[in-house]
């Protein structure tokens, strides 16, 4: 039989047959802009006092059509309110861990969280890109994460460095020529 499956005293266990409770675990402070921010507050209001009260009146009004066992709009208006209370209870946790940066307090010479930075590539091609949290990312919108290796290497520079990034293409060198808050 597997150990896994047996019980052995040990004099010298300090648990001493309890369980041990896990420490949390946090991967540092995650950040995230006064705009990230409040769009997660706007979309926990919208669930909250929106779709919710909707999607529970759908309920009630199926509840009221009788067998609930075959009533399809009972079912799938119960499975959409447990995915809102599901999406809900993650805003909130998340919303708790979060740590609201504000852009450009200190120093805007260089490329810090929140700032919107213009680079040039070797063929004089010029993107701007806003560095923001994960919570954030919207590549389309030009918002990278502070955790993707352009955002890492842009961090820190000033106006007319030079950097590398290292992407699955290859290395490319980028020059900072723009820096906003």
């Amino acid at each position: 039989m597997s150990k896994a499956f047996t019980k052995e005293d040990n004099p010298a266990d300090p648990l001493d047959g309890r369980v041990e409770e896990e420490a949390p675990r946090r991967r540092g402070g995650r950040y995230i802009t006064p705009e990230g921010f409040k769009r997660i507050q706007d979309e926990i209001d919208r669930l909250w006092k929106v779709d919710r009260p909707k999607i529970t009146a759908e309920v009630s009004a199926a509840a009221a059509q009788g067998d609930r066992s075959e009533n399809a709009e009972y079912i799938y208006g119960k499975k959409k309110l447990r995915e809102i209370d599901r999406r809900l209870r993650f805003l909130s946790k998340r919303l708790e861990s979060l740590t609201v940066v504000e852009p450009g307090k200190e120093r805007t010479d260089r490329v810090f969280f929140g700032a919107w930075v213009t680079v040039e590539d070797e063929d004089g091609n010029e993107s701007t890109y806003r560095i923001v949290g994960p919570d954030e990312l919207d590549v389309k919108a030009g918002l990278i994460s502070v955790e993707a290796p352009l955002a890492k290497a842009l961090l820190g520079k000033a106006e007319g460095d030079e950097v590398t990034v290292h992407r699955p293409k290859g290395p490319v060198e980028l020059v900072v020529t723009g820096i906003r808050y």
